[in-house]
């Protein structure tokens, strides 16, 4: 049993959903609402059921201007998150800025936590895989990720942590099946240019 199917061109992970689910699907429908995203790193390897904890999920969004990130914050702030960097939009808005990351929790609790990394043109890694993202569905709650041979690259390539090395494995023996060989050879040639 492999665990998932695709349909539509959308992989199925044939799990129930959990609270860090639930957590990312909540955080989620209010972002969609303001900015396209790609939830990249762990939580891409937990989703497809590595068992392992996780205290922050990543979610790379392109480089906005402030009255987009304005509207934004005070939207997740209504929804009942908290900002780690600041209490108010103007307080923040430089993190995004100066493209350096910022987190966000619910009310009254440190973790789980969304590490919100923008990033602009100059990073080719990152807009490669956003603007070809795969989606992954569990249960109701669907969401978009890097292509799967791009996912266990960078983590081999460029992270290369032994968690993520463990992630990378993780990913290509549960999608051993659906994995391509050229997509391999294609993505590493964008994924080393990083290294340069």
């Amino acid at each position: 049993m492999k665990g998932y199917s695709v349909e539509g061109g959308i992989i199925v992970i044939d799990r129930e959903l959990t609270e860090l689910d639930l957590f990312v699907k909540k955080f989620l429908k209010v972002l969609k609402k303001h900015a396209d995203y790609l939830i990249v790193s762990g939580f891409v390897s937990i989703s497809t059921g590595r068992a392992r904890g996780t205290e922050d999920v990543d979610i790379i969004v392109s480089i906005m201007n402030e009255n987009k990130f304005v509207s934004l914050f005070n939207d997740l702030i209504e929804n009942k998150f908290w900002c780690y960097q600041g209490d108010n939009s103007t307080e923040v808005y430089p993190y995004i800025k100066n493209m350096n990351s910022v987190r966000f929790a619910e009310i009254n609790k440190m973790y789980p936590n969304i590490e919100l990394v923008p990033f602009d043109k100059s990073k080719k890694a990152k807009s490669f895989e956003y603007s070809h993202p795969q989606k992954i569905k569990v249960g109701d709650f669907e969401f978009k990720i890097p292509p799967i041979e791009f996912e266990i690259l960078y983590k081999e390539i460029i992270l290369a942590g032994k968690k993520d090395m463990e992630d990378a494995k993780h990913l290509r023996t549960f999608f051993s099946d659906l994995i391509k060989e050229e997509n391999f050879k294609r993505y590493e040639i964008i994924i080393r240019d990083e290294l340069k």
